[in-house]
């Protein structure tokens, strides 16, 4: 096999309890499975909601050296897989040179990426609206939610998905990946004509207001070297790895990750 090793990097607003169906269907294949938590994440989600002064200040650079020594400390490079952020911290890695392959599901975008429709900035606008949030943790209500994460559910599913996952989310990421083309040697930068990056696979999403599909495509485009391909799911949302489905949009990833890795 290419791989015997995949890590999930969950997103903002959300923990490694995002990845539970994924990561029993990863380990019922026979793969070694890590759900890392964020640093300074590492507390249940009762008292994450209670104190979000857990999180605040915590930025991408942090999250990033944190899954890069776990993966380093792995015996073979893993498939890397991330969602919103994670997806961001996704490309990092790989521009780190890690990872047998990557796949950033609806990812945060790395600097160089213009395109910000008017719907992502309202969907982040409960952080970016208010620069003071900057080194917060700040969490979204049931209809902030629904509007930018689970659109695709109704809002009882959603809620109930709300209920069950969410938590407040540091600030810093999302400024960081909104302004990162205006900051000198950003955190999100990677370097678009690296020759040894391992292959990559963004996933999109028709209906995701919180990282467009539009912004998943200039994300693949920037890119002028190796193996980097993309995917688009019309029908689906930013929570696409709880909505219903997200067994297809799994199994595609790892087919797509076996036929593109390195064999050992």
């Amino acid at each position: 096999m290419a791989f015997t090793d995949v890590v999930l990097i969950h997103g903002l607003w959300m923990t490694p309890l995002s990845w539970s169906d994924w990561a029993r269907r990863l380990t019922e294949r026979g793969l070694r499975v890590h759900t890392p938590t964020w640093p300074r994440m590492d507390h249940p989600i009762a008292e994450l909601r209670a104190d979000p002064s857990l999180v605040g200040g915590l930025g991408v650079t942090e999250v990033t050296d944190h899954h890069a020594l776990l993966i380093e400390g792995l015996d073979t490079p893993p498939l890397i897989i991330g969602h919103s952020v994670g997806g961001l911290v996704t490309q990092l890695l790989l521009d780190r040179g890690l990872g047998a392959a990557g796949v950033a599901v609806h990812p945060g975008q790395t600097k160089g990426v213009w395109g910000l429709p008017p719907v992502q900035l309202r969907a982040a606008r409960p952080v970016l609206g208010n620069p003071f949030n900057l080194n917060k943790g700040v969490p979204l209500t049931a209809e902030q939610f629904h509007f930018g994460f689970a659109n695709a559910l109704d809002a009882a599913a959603s809620r109930r998905a709300w209920e069950t996952f969410h938590v407040p989310a540091p600030a810093r990421p999302l400024f960081q990946a909104a302004f990162g083309n205006l900051t000198p040697r950003a955190a999100t930068r990677v370097d678009y004509r690296r020759p040894d990056r391992a292959p990559l696979l963004f996933v999109a999403g028709g209906l995701d207001r919180t990282v467009p599909s539009s912004v998943v495509r200039e994300n693949h485009r920037r890119y002028r070297s190796g193996v980097v391909e993309l995917k688009e799911y019309p029908a689906r949302s930013h929570f696409t790895v709880g909505e219903p489905g997200w067994e297809d949009v799994l199994d595609d990833a790892v087919r797509w990750a076996e036929q593109v890795s390195p064999q050992h």
